[in-house]
């Protein structure tokens, strides 16, 4: 087609254009109504709700733009030219939308693995990886690109990057290995043999983020995490003993000292917050020590940090009810014999 637009063609597209622009608003509005009042909710609906947010309106705003050109006069370059930007957007958010959906699927699945807030980041960055590649190549080949000699070169061309980042690889492996083998998982408390402790928030391509107690970051690289000996108290299950180490008197009825030991503490096991209720505390003499007979006593508490708070409450429940039992913790005695000159 050679000659001017019509003003009848230029209204027809400008019409199709508005009803693409209609439909698209339109379209936007409806889905997500739909999404927030699904009976599944966002947990699940929501995720394919939101790749129709994101696609629905997306595809209608395209064949807007598709129908109102083809009401126009236009050679046939510009037409073919305008018909491959149109398909370039329409594979441009398609790969953005079905990217995002797939991460969040990623992240969403990790949650309930783990049970939860956060999640790792390294498995999400592989799927968008991966989607935005598949979605480059197929943009490429609708420009008529042929792949298959890229292909090639990214192969040589990897093996190249590959020997350079040498060390990036070896972190971003194992972290796949970590989380792999679920001997580390966010939210867990582990201690390195280094003495660095904290909970684990998360595992991304190059290191491991560890918050410890006092609320200050750890950075720790993968491949160190994971050739270092580790002590993970949240596998193979939370609930965790601690051992509190008392010593009494040589001159005390040890029958006596052990039931009152044990009164407290499962008066402590019943009542404190974060102790486990059904769990039986023991008590074990171990040692004639110079001034005391020490022994251990048993708790159970729910995780590693629920330990702190069972012993304190423990150790000044006993002292008070060793005071009121006439039982006594000595101090350390030593005597010291001079000789006269």
């Amino acid at each position: 087609m050679d000659h001017s637009p019509s003003v009848r063609e230029w209204i027809t597209a400008l019409v199709l254009l508005a009803v693409g622009l209609g439909a698209a608003a339109i379209s936007r509005v409806l889905i997500r109504r739909f999404v927030q009042r699904s009976s599944g909710g966002p947990e699940r609906g929501g995720h394919a709700g939101r790749l129709l947010v994101d696609l629905v309106p997306a595809a209608a705003l395209v064949l807007g733009l598709w129908l109102a050109s083809e009401q126009l006069p236009l050679r046939r370059a510009v037409r073919d030219g305008l018909n491959h930007v149109l398909v370039g957007v329409a594979i441009v958010v398609a790969t953005v939308s079905i990217a995002n959906l797939l991460v969040t699927l990623t992240r969403a699945f990790g949650e309930r693995r783990s049970g939860i807030a956060p999640s790792t980041t390294i498995f999400a960055n592989i799927v968008r990886i991966v989607a935005v590649s598949m979605g480059l190549l197929v943009l490429l080949e609708s420009f008529g690109v042929t792949i298959t000699p890229l292909l090639t070169a990214l192969g040589v061309g990897g093996l190249a990057v590959a020997l350079a980042l040498q060390d990036t690889l070896t972190n971003l492996f194992a972290g796949i290995h970590l989380l792999a083998s679920k001997k580390i998982e966010p939210g867990d408390y582990i201690e390195m043999s280094t003495g660095q402790a904290g909970y684990v928030v998360d595992v991304n391509w190059r290191n491991t983020t560890v918050r410890a107690l006092p609320d200050n970051m750890l950075i720790i690289p993968n491949a160190k995490l994971s050739s270092d000996v580790v002590i993970n108290y949240h596998r193979p299950f939370q609930p965790m003993n601690v051992l509190v180490q008392v010593g009494v008197s040589y001159d005390s009825d040890l029958q006596h000292v052990e039931d009152v030991t044990l009164a407290v503490a499962r008066e402590v096991m019943e009542q404190v917050d974060g102790a486990v209720r059904e769990h039986q505390p023991t008590v074990r003499f171990h040692t004639f020590a110079d001034s005391s007979i020490n022994f251990s006593v048993a708790l159970r508490v729910r995780e590693f940090t629920s330990q702190y708070a069972i012993t304190s409450e423990f150790i000044k429940r006993l002292h008070r009810r060793y005071g009121a039992e006439g039982i006594e913790i000595p101090f350390p005695i030593r005597t010291v014999i001079t000789k006269s000159a």
